[in-house]
């Protein structure tokens, strides 16, 4: 579990910011499995995420679910600080993977800090430029990738040969109906790249 003065942006903090930070920050803890704001929330506050994973994605045409990318400990939701500044519906859905421990900072206390510390400033417009070239990156697959090709190396990001992934599982992750991957899974299966067992892939 990371402490406040852990982030990277709060050791560049003065004294004086660095205090009015801690003042000001609620210790939170949100259970495996929670909802922390949906698409088209307008987010009041900022969590800084101390441990655990939390997912974010959005829906589109006919409830489709679309994965944006992940938030690990130490770093902040993009989303999340575009809504609670902006006062504008969030264009996704935040999801705890496991049990969350971190902060949440007020919209007040963000454009203090963005208002008086250069660094946090550049901490703030260096998480839109990582999770902006995610976007892109996932935009990129998406559009010109071959669902096989997207397929293969969501299984092989795995640590073990033996992947625990219902077809389900896969379609939401990669954005694309159950149907579809079924239907790719036995094709790779007939060129002996994989076998599918039940609730269980074997990357061969």
């Amino acid at each position: 579990m990371l402490d406040l003065n852990d982030f990277e942006f709060a050791k560049a903090l003065n004294n004086e910011e660095f205090d009015y930070l801690s003042k000001h920050a609620k210790r939170v803890s949100i259970p495996k499995n929670t909802i922390i704001f949906y698409q088209e929330d307008i987010c009041k506050e900022i969590l800084l995420l101390g441990q655990g994973e939390i997912e974010l994605y959005m829906y589109g045409e006919s409830d489709k679910k679309i994965p944006l990318y992940a938030l690990h400990e130490g770093e902040q939701c993009v989303i999340n600080t575009s809504s609670t500044i902006s006062q504008t519906p969030a264009i996704g859905t935040a999801h705890s993977l496991s049990d969350v421990e971190g902060w949440l900072i007020s919209e007040e206390v963000v454009k203090y800090l963005m208002h008086r510390s250069s660094p946090y400033l550049n901490y703030v417009f260096s998480l839109f430029t990582i999770k902006l070239d995610a976007l892109a990156t996932l935009i990129q697959d998406i559009k010109f990738k071959k669902l096989d090709s997207r397929i293969l190396e969501w299984l092989r990001a795995h640590p073990s040969h033996i992947v625990q992934a219902t077809h389900e599982e896969i379609a939401e992750a990669l954005g694309t109906s159950r149907v579809v991957v079924s239907r790719v899974l036995k094709d790779l299966e007939k060129q002996n790249l994989l076998k599918l067992h039940r609730k269980e892939i074997e990357i061969l």
